[in-house]
């Protein structure tokens, strides 16, 4: 529902798009806002370790019959199975032509329709500028992968760069059938994600498995390691504390023999395992969605929106709220508060 972070300045933080713009409003009304709204309707939420809130029931059934209940007790009208053909601005109003030929007239329009084409057709015929939507929040697919046997095994920190480019994050990383998964990816894809459609998602990352080392920081530690230890073996050292798998298939990537000892190892040797280490090549030829989850980056420009009220500057009367708007978050509730704070801030002034 959203993400145990009440402090603005952080928040902001997980927002590939949207950070400078949402400042202002999750001062207004931000996480801690959104746990007291659900709670005054008696529906309450927990925090788990990672930050993640859901309500406490966790079924979203929940959350729906609170928004359904808290309409109906306002005389919110809820019209099902609708299809607006087109939205016209005429003077001072907006007339949206139904399906039915039937017309629906109002003074101040909401468009909440999420990464839907519709929505952004509407939008730009209301005079918006549209920013092409693309995939944000994938997991990189690596067909010649020498790690697809180590599915399943997960790194706690790890730093992912992608070759060429400016773009690098750090943290938890996991090895999939696939290729590789995990938050330090998921970030990666969102802040890269413009980048990442121009390539056609064939691209180069690399790879430091120790995170905060450098390559000769890694090297020093080895040959530290081959002096201290002469007598045993490079696989029962796994000085740097990696999965037990991983390890021994990094030795053999490098021919390297399980009951090698240390004293016997080549400085070329010690010199390759570094560089592994340090800067572990892969090509990524494609991309797979999250689990069920896709989110997009790109749609209505946000130098055209107010965020103090969210109305556009363009067409006065109509507003936005939610994933229509040109940002997008992590994952972990991060886009749900958008949703939350956008749609409280329009839905002020437009009641």
């Amino acid at each position: 529902m959203t993400h145990a972070c009440f402090d603005p300045k952080l928040l902001i933080k997980n927002y590939p798009r949207g950070e400078k713009e949402l400042l202002g409003p999750f001062n207004r009304f931000g996480p801690k806002d959104t746990i007291d709204w659900f709670e005054s309707k008696g529906v309450y939420l927990k925090a788990e370790g990672d930050g993640r809130m859901f309500p406490t029931t966790d079924s979203s059934e929940t959350i729906i019959n609170c928004f359904l209940s808290t309409a109906e007790k306002l005389g919110v009208e809820i019209h099902t199975q609708q299809k607006i053909e087109s939205i016209e601005k005429v003077n001072d109003e907006f007339h949206l032509k139904m399906k039915d030929a039937s017309l629906i007239k109002c003074e101040k329009l909401i468009l909440a329709t999420g990464n839907s084409s519709k929505g952004h057709i509407w939008a730009k015929e209301l005079g918006h500028t549209i920013q092409e939507p693309v995939p944000s929040l994938f997991t990189f697919n690596v067909p010649a992968s020498p790690l697809s046997n180590l599915s399943g095994i997960s790194f706690e920190d790890v730093s992912v760069e992608i070759c060429k480019s400016s773009f690098s994050q750090s943290g938890p990383l996991l090895i999939t059938h696939f290729g590789f998964s995990g938050p330090a990816i998921l970030k990666l894809s969102a802040w890269a994600a413009r980048l990442l459609n121009k390539k056609e998602y064939s691209f180069e990352i690399k790879i430091n498995w120790t995170k905060d080392h450098s390559l000769d920081q890694i090297t020093q530690k080895l040959l530290k390691l081959k002096k201290n230890h002469q007598s045993k073996t490079l696989l029962s050292e796994n000085i740097f504390k990696l999965p037990k798998n991983f390890w021994r298939l990094a030795l053999r990537r490098l021919k390297i023999q399980d009951d090698k000892r240390l004293n016997d190892l080549t400085s070329k040797e010690i010199n390759e395992l570094s560089k592994l280490l340090f800067c572990d090549n892969f090509k990524v030829k494609g991309k797979t969605t999250n689990k069920e989850e896709f989110v997009t980056c790109g749609g209505v420009t946000l130098k055209e929106v107010n965020f103090k009220t969210m109305e556009s500057k363009i067409c006065k009367g109509l507003f936005f709220a939610g994933e229509i708007l040109d940002i997008d978050g992590v994952t972990g509730g991060f886009n749900f508060q958008n949703a939350w704070t956008s749609a409280f801030l329009a839905g002020m002034p437009a009641s």
